[in-house]
């Protein structure tokens, strides 16, 4: 008996089928529904966001490209781009997406212009005697240019700097602005894209972003053979002017492309023209040259102190006696500062070019900041200009450019930067803290995608939502903090 139950108790119980196993318990009906439906039901809070930092009033003043009253105005049509980018479409035919959604259309109160529409609007950034005349311009010898952006362009430009001025007033408690500046390639098999520095081709275009507001206050459009060290200048002006003169501290950090002396001249002149008075604290990655070498290699070895480490490699700093000959323009001016960087493995080991340790430096006009504090602070642009980059260029629009028309891919471009500033507005004026970092992608899963159904009654338009909205904040909230600016 006792054999029994021992052989009993260790039989396998017959296996239960999982639901994860089954056929689905419904069938697909080829009709679509007549109810007025929108998998986009938190959609609506993006663009209240848009229109509350009057970015339609901003493209009314600053765009006029259309030369019939036909179709969509430029408003429209810059609205439905940027809803394009918030809810994850990276391709003009994802326009049909949207146009199928029918309850998008109702809440929006416009209808979402065709792919081959917004094609013809985003052609008509395009100015091909800009080009040509950058082309004449070429010094001797020089196969890159950045030709001027065309008189469109322009106006798209002027309408991201109002989005960053309006959330700026909105925002007044900043007094400190510090501008991160760094290029990016995105690649791009197109005839027309050029050579990139990492041995593809497609567009390198430089951002520059005020990482205290998180919003990008200047981007220039290149071609990817345009290298990060031609005339980062220009972009670095425009990035200051857009501050508000609410700002009390500038900083400005960059990476070795922006080691450049025309920018750097600028940053140290107190009375710097195209820009603001007074000081600029700056810290910029160093290019390396034969005479840095020498004096990195020549610190004493008592000079070297603790950085940072990790499992694999210890980071050692100190101040280098580095001081190359100055421009005449610089010449009396307090000479900059060398931080130098050494890395060495722990165990010892060698790195892949055989040396025993790697260099690195930055260059600064911070004197009475400890080198250690120094490096941390430059080092976290990492977490500002090069995260931007990522969410343009993968988790918005930026990075898959639509067509071989240079003004057109830059329109493209500068309409994702956009509506990243309008996102930033968003999280920073009706969201609670818990999401002031979230990714377009998790605002998606969150707020945009939320299920939804328009009810028409008693001559009113009712949004249903599938799920509340208490967990990020309530509508009521947010449409009281999100006042439309007065008609013009």
């Amino acid at each position: 008996m006792g054999a029994e139950l021992h052989s009993f108790g260790t039989m396998p119980l017959k296996s239960k089928r999982s639901p994860a196993e089954g056929e689905f318990l419904f069938e697909i009906d080829e009709q679509p529904t007549e109810e007025c439906l929108t998998a986009l039901g938190g959609v609506p809070l993006f663009v209240r966001t848009a229109r509350s930092l009057d970015v339609p009033g901003s493209v009314k003043r600053n765009l006029a490209l259309k030369q019939r009253d036909r179709g969509f105005d430029e408003a429209t049509y810059i609205e439905s781009f940027l809803v394009l980018n918030a809810a994850g479409g990276d391709c003009l035919e994802d326009f049909d997406c949207l146009r199928e959604d029918g309850g998008l259309a109702a809440m929006l109160g416009h209808a979402i212009p065709s792919p081959e529409a917004a094609r013809k609007f985003l052609y008509q950034f395009h100015d091909s005697e800009k080009i040509e005349q950058a082309k004449r311009d070429l010094p001797e010898g020089e196969v890159s240019y950045v030709p001027e952006d065309s008189r469109a362009l322009r106006g798209l430009a002027q309408v991201n700097q109002d989005v960053v001025r309006e959330l700026a007033r909105r925002c007044a408690g900043e007094r400190i602005a510090t501008i991160d500046m760094d290029a990016t390639v995105i690649e791009s098999w197109k005839r027309e894209a050029k050579a990139t520095y990492e041995g593809g081709s497609g567009y390198q275009p430089m951002v520059a972003l005020w990482a205290e507001l998180n919003v990008v206050v200047a981007e220039e459009f290149r071609d990817g053979n345009v290298p990060a060290l031609k005339d980062p200048l220009r972009v670095a002006q425009q990035g200051f002017a857009v501050l508000p003169g609410t700002i009390k501290e500038r900083y400005f950090r960059g990476d070795s492309a922006c080691d450049e002396e025309e920018l750097l001249s600028w940053l140290r002149d107190e009375k710097r023209a195209n820009g603001p008075v007074g000081f600029i604290g700056f810290a910029v990655s160093a290019r390396m040259n034969p005479v840095l070498r020498e004096e990195i290699a020549a610190i004493p070895a008592e000079k070297w102190q603790p950085y940072s480490e990790d499992s694999g490699a210890v980071k050692e700093c100190a101040q280098v006696e580095y001081f190359p000959e100055e421009t005449a323009a610089n010449r009396y001016r307090e000479p900059l500062r060398t931080i130098a960087i050494r890395i060495r493995k722990k165990q010892e080991e060698l790195f892949a070019d055989g040396s025993a340790a790697k260099h690195f430096a930055v260059r600064t006009n911070l004197w009475d900041w400890k080198p250690k504090r120094l490096l941390e602070w430059h080092r976290e642009k990492a977490g500002t200009i090069e995260a931007v980059h990522d969410v343009l260029k993968n988790e918005l629009a930026g990075g898959v450019l639509p067509c071989g028309r240079y003004g057109a891919n830059a329109a493209w471009f500068r309409l994702a930067v956009i509506t990243y500033n309008v996102l930033t507005a968003m999280k920073r004026l009706v969201l609670p803290p818990d999401m002031q970092k979230a990714r377009p992608k998790r605002l998606r899963f969150l707020i945009f995608q939320q299920p939804g159904k328009l009810i028409h009654h008693a001559r009113k338009t009712v949004l249903r939502l599938a799920r509340t909205w208490n967990r990020f904040s309530n509508w009521k909230h947010a449409m009281e903090v999100l006042v439309l600016p007065a008609p013009s």
